[in-house]
């Protein structure tokens, strides 16, 4: 049974920072590829960051380039979103999820990902 559990959200100003983390377990993910999605009040989830857990490849939407890095720690089973320089658009329910055919290489539709953790809110306040 694969559990995603996130934590580290809370409540920024604009310009500050924060890490998201992600505890996976019940698999072995070494051929996954792990991503997280955002959810704002009243638009669909979208796509932030993914990472492949076997190479540590990278994939960013536009609107979070240069300001959020998603890692993984192998030893930890655990994912990371460092967010920084955040906006009040981020502001949002963030996800962590995972796609367990990494193979693939990196996909960025939520369609994909069958395994999703139950959120933690990020608040930006301007």
């Amino acid at each position: 049974q694969v559990q995603l559990v996130e934590s580290g959200g809370g409540l920024v100003q604009a310009g500050g920072s924060l890490r998201l983390s992600c505890a996976a377990s019940g698999r072995t993910f070494s051929s996954w590829a792990m991503g997280w999605f955002r959810q704002a009040p009243g638009k669909e989830r979208e796509f932030v960051a993914a990472i492949l857990w076997t190479n540590g490849r990278t994939g960013y939407a536009d609107s979070v380039k240069g300001r959020f890095t998603i890692s993984r720690d192998n030893a930890k089973n655990t994912v990371y979103l460092q967010m920084n320089a955040m906006k009040p658009e981020d502001t949002a329910v963030y996800y962590c999820a995972a796609d367990n055919r990494g193979d693939y290489g990196l996909r960025y539709a939520s369609s994909y990902y069958d395994y999703w953790g139950q959120g933690t809110r990020v608040t930006v306040s301007s």
